[in-house]
């Protein structure tokens, strides 16, 4: 173990930002597999891996010579940007440069045990509970009663060494005891742990500085993207105030820009696509009975939130929410430093607590969609459901043909390589039978990427729609069906234009195939796209056979 100074210092420097709400490795989670209740969770996501962590990885030396090149430009530029950041705080250029590449040297070290992205969709294989005795045995260079303890000191838990906590990537874990220990046999290495240590809690925290500081960072996201992105400042500011109150902010944009039948039309739609996707499962012959008839009910489970939280719409709900948050109009970085000591506090207080199946995890302002694997709801925000996406006026191909795919892809989580390891209830458990498990993994295979299945359900949905209502117009002045036009608007989601720099990025560091493959797979492997476009058998578009799953 540490010695006690030492010690200290490392876990002073951690537990400054603990205060301030950092959410680090300890958090309330639900405690899936075992009677309903939250736990805390260590992760390898809170002791702060490099967030640009595949590109820092050796693996990725063995990518073609265009890449590795962008990954030596990607780490000089952080070390740029961390040494520009030293030297606004006082020191040295030179020494500050030694002591960050120091910094970034350990960094690499914590990327290069992380374990990929496509290893841990096994949650079975990743996840272990263990008591806090155990987890000092597995880790003992700090104190972790202590820690806890320090953690949830400010909403009174007491924590005992007989505490169960949740650990992902135990190995991890083991593999960051030998790399930390090998640090501490010599004085450089202890140096380097306590430079690392105070660097997450600055890094952490530029945003909320002087212009200067967040002007250092520029030069890493240039490297990154390939392109020069200046800060606006209406959008750091809108940022801001959406980070700090969240609910409060989207009480203004649902009166202002999510009235009518928006919600209520999205919910139809919802239903509808469940509705298909549980009719599909009985045509599916990969899938034996027992497993069909939980995964009917998984779907008839799934709860569906969207547009926003409904108490928001209630002033005083959204008054009581925010009471005990205070702001000065003179000191923004302590602002921030309430903002985060207000989330954490709320977080904390989660602990022991039973999930909350109707909890928003997003700000109804962002663009997005997600699904939770733990409590089984999917998420569509009042932000993604505004033009050019949906509007209740848009022909229903286009709706479908956007947000219709957007749920269909939100509700096959459910059903992937990660959420078929939950029930319907979000516990983990291994619900479905062997000779499916092989039979879906089979098919699998035969995709590039998950994303060709994920378009069936809207599809199948704008049918059902068609033959329950009227048949819609033409559009004037549009030479294509109804039918083409879902297509066309599913397609028009992921458009984007990108540098070949992001591109590269993003191949690197995100689960999600590049947005042109994300249009082009699903289509190609769909017979309707094949027929309403009269796509020749062998085509590019049209490959025979094709890939399916739903």
């Amino acid at each position: 173990m540490l010695s006690a100074p030492f010690q200290c210092a490392v876990a002073s420097a951690i537990h400054s930002f603990q205060r301030a709400g950092s959410k680090l490795s300890v958090k309330p989670k639900k405690h899936e597999n075992f009677p309903p209740r939250r736990s805390a969770v260590a992760t390898p996501s809170g002791f702060h891996r490099p967030t640009n962590h595949r590109h820092a990885t050796k693996q990725n030396e063995k990518l073609p010579s265009r890449h590795a090149t962008h990954r030596r430009l990607i780490l000089d530029a952080c070390l740029s940007y961390m040494t520009k950041v030293g030297v606004l705080l006082g020191g040295d250029e030179n020494a500050t440069t030694v002591l960050m590449k120091d910094i970034l040297d350990f960094e690499t070290k914590l990327a290069e045990i992380t374990l990929p992205d496509e290893e841990k969709m096994d949650q079975d294989k990743i996840y272990e509970k263990m008591t806090i005795s155990d987890l000092q045995e597995l880790m003992p260079f700090i104190h972790w009663t202590h820690y806890f303890n320090f953690a949830f000191n400010n909403v009174g838990r007491k924590i005992s060494a007989s505490e169960v906590v949740v650990i992902y990537e135990k190995d991890y874990f083991v593999k960051l005891t030998e790399l930390v220990t090998k640090y501490l046999s010599n004085p450089q290495g202890r140096e380097t742990l306590i430079n690392y240590a105070t660097w997450t809690v600055v890094r952490e925290t530029i945003t909320y500085l002087s212009t200067p500081f967040r002007e250092a960072k520029e030069v890493l996201d240039e490297a990154i993207s390939g392109s020069e992105d200046k800060e606006i400042r209406w959008a750091t500011c809108f940022s801001a105030v959406d980070g700090g109150i969240t609910f409060a902010l989207n009480a203004m944009f649902i009166r202002e820009a999510f009235k009518g039948e928006s919600k209520s039309m999205a919910e139809s739609m919802v239903d509808k696509i469940k509705q298909v996707f549980k009719e599909n499962l009985y045509h599916i012959e990969w899938m034996d009975p027992e497993t069909r008839e939980r995964a009917a009910e998984k779907v008839d489970s799934l709860q569906e939130m969207i547009g926003y939280p409904d108490y928001i719409k209630y002033p005083d709900q959204v008054d009581e929410e925010y009471k005990d948050l205070e702001f000065s109009e003179i000191d923004y970085f302590n602002n921030n430093m309430n903002v985060l000591q207000y989330d954490s506090r709320r977080n904390m207080k989660k602990l022991d607590l039973p999930p909350n199946r109707t909890e928003w995890m997003m700000s109804a302002t962002d663009e997005n969609a997600y699904y939770s694997t733990s409590l089984n709801h999917i998420v569509i925000t009042a932000a993604y459901l505004q033009p050019p996406f949906y509007d209740v006026n848009y022909p229903k191909s286009i709706n479908y043909g956007v947000m219709g795919s957007v749920m269909g892809h939100e509700i096959s989580h459910a059903f992937d390589d990660s959420g078929r390891l939950y029930d319907e209830h979000g516990n983990l458990n291994q619900w479905w039978k062997i000779s499916t498990i092989q039979n879906f993994e089979k098919l699998s295979q035969c995709f590039i990427d998950q994303y060709s299945s994920f378009e069936v359900a809207g599809t199948k949905a704008y049918q059902k729609w068609l033959a329950e209502n009227h048949k819609e117009l033409p559009l004037p002045g549009v030479p294509l069906t109804h039918n083409q036009l879902f297509f066309l608007a599913y397609a028009q989601l992921e458009c984007s234009v990108s540098t070949p720099e992001k591109l590269r990025s993003a191949a690197l560091t995100q689960t999600h195939t590049v947005p042109k493959y994300r249009v082009i797979g699903p289509v190609s492997n769909s017979e309707d796209f094949a027929r309403e476009f009269k796509c020749r058998s062998n085509s590019a578009m049209n490959p025979q056979p094709k890939c399916k799953i739903w």
